[in-house]
């Protein structure tokens, strides 16, 4: 606590992620098939490589010849972002973000909108929950109107969590679920 009597930044996210997590493992409870309705994501980001050419890796080299200096790597001109959102029965939707997107909430609500097409052609539409991460463009006020608009049910994520990754939610198996 502060002179004040105040909590400290710290402790007062401890307390929201303990609060949320309590909320998460109460619905657990009542309804123990509760996140077999989840929808989560993960990123990955793809760099070019710039491999050496066949003619490069066909010199022949004897054990007493001068090592070939090799020029560092450097960081890629082109790198690609790709999306994945699934639950615990696999991918429901794929999005490459196209070289040079910025990832804002325009671009994200597109995403969205093209995830709630995938999910209502595959289940009922009220039956999903989305699991995403606290990043800028997801807690956008447009996209938060979006959600509240279309009925989507947002699991919420502790802020600041080391815990709850969106993608780690599945890695107990579908057994430990029941």
């Amino acid at each position: 606590m502060f002179e004040d009597g105040a909590e400290t930044p710290h402790s007062e996210q401890k307390e929201i992620r303990m609060n949320i997590c309590a909320d998460i493992l109460q619905n657990i409870e009542n309804d123990p098939y509760s996140l077999e309705n989840v929808i989560t994501y993960d990123e990955s980001w793809f760099f070019q490589c710039d491999p050496e050419s066949k003619r490069q890796s066909m010199q022949g080299k004897s054990p007493i010849s001068p090592r070939q200096k090799k020029a560092r790597q450097s960081k890629s001109k082109f790198k690609a972002i790709y999306d994945r959102y699934f639950d615990i029965r696999g991918i429901v939707h794929v999005d490459w973000v196209p070289e040079g997107q910025t990832v804002n909430h325009v671009y994200y609500k597109e995403v969205l909108t093209n995830l709630r097409e995938q999910v209502r052609r595959r289940r009922r539409p009220e039956m999903w929950v989305l699991h995403q991460d606290n990043a800028r463009a997801h807690n956008a006020l447009s996209v938060k109107t979006f959600l509240t608009k279309h009925k989507i049910t947002v699991l919420e994520l502790p802020p600041y969590s080391p815990d709850l990754a969106a993608c780690d939610i599945f890695y107990f198996q579908r057994s430990s679920l029941r």
